[in-house]
């Protein structure tokens, strides 16, 4: 197995100024992970693998995507769970729809407990897959409250569903009181009308220039997953990473380091 993590500087605005003081408890490590439903990429069933990228970065918060509840592909298991066992942290499954005699959807990680939770539906078209938002919210150490959604939006490459995808998003989020996180799969790439909608609310973690690419695993060509957050005054980005493992999934993960500003 190859294992390698590409860190990705962006420009210096977005960097923390070395002599700030920073507050440890307004850190907030996100990674997005699309984890394959357990598959790995020679076919084999081993959540140790994939839970071992989840360990190695440690993060405080992780948005999983292709997520398996109990299927017959995935033995039975409820993957967020068992993951969320071997990381030690606190799981959550969204469905977006039944399958394989089980159910398929989002999940999420968190190092905090969560003190709300809802799984909201996104539109698409009636012969395409149903896609959703998993959100949390989260109290962090220091006493802030946040909100993290962790979604997967529609593969297809005419891209309807997405957009409409994006615009419940955009719509579902425009009134949040609280500082909010966006990650997951988008299946859009920088500069797409999806991520255009996107970035008209959101703020984007990535190069703009040079986007790091995520996918496939084995050799990145483009970039597919995200990590935003809103509003922009209250977040700061520290540092962005890819991390490449080519047995875990087909995606590579994407962790991002944020800092929460008073």
């Amino acid at each position: 197995m190859r294992y390698v993590i590409l860190v990705f500087l962006l420009s210096g605005q977005l960097f923390l100024n070395a002599q700030s003081k920073v507050d440890s408890c307004q850190i907030v490590k996100v990674l997005t992970f699309n984890i394959l439903h357990g598959a790995n990429t020679n076919g084999d069933f081993n959540l140790d693998v994939l839970a071992n990228v989840i360990k190695q970065t440690d993060p405080d918060l992780v948005a999983l995507q292709e997520v398996d509840f109990k299927t017959r592909r995935a033995k039975g298991y409820d993957l967020v769970t068992e993951l969320a066992w071997r990381v030690k942290m606190q799981g959550l499954f969204g469905r977006a729809m039944y399958y394989d005699g089980g159910e398929y959807g989002e999940g999420l990680l968190s190092k905090y407990s969560l003190v709300g939770s809802q799984n909201i539906a996104l539109p698409h078209y009636p012969q395409s897959e149903p896609r959703s938002a998993l959100e949390a919210t989260i109290v962090l150490p220091s006493g802030d409250t946040i909100v993290f959604v962790a979604t997967h939006l529609d593969h297809q490459e005419d891209g309807r569903d997405r957009i409409a995808q994006a615009e419940k998003i955009n719509e579902t989020y425009a009134s949040l009181k609280h500082p909010c996180i966006l990650a997951g799969d988008l299946n859009a790439i920088p500069g797409s009308k999806t991520i255009t909608m996107l970035e008209e609310f959101w703020t984007a973690t990535y190069d703009k220039i040079h986007p790091a690419p995520t996918y496939p695993s084995h050799d990145p060509s483009i970039k597919i997953d995200y990590i935003m957050f809103y509003p922009k005054e209250r977040w700061r980005i520290i540092d962005t990473q890819v991390i490449q493992d080519t047995l875990a999934s087909d995606h590579c993960a994407y962790l991002v380091t944020l800092q929460l500003l008073d």
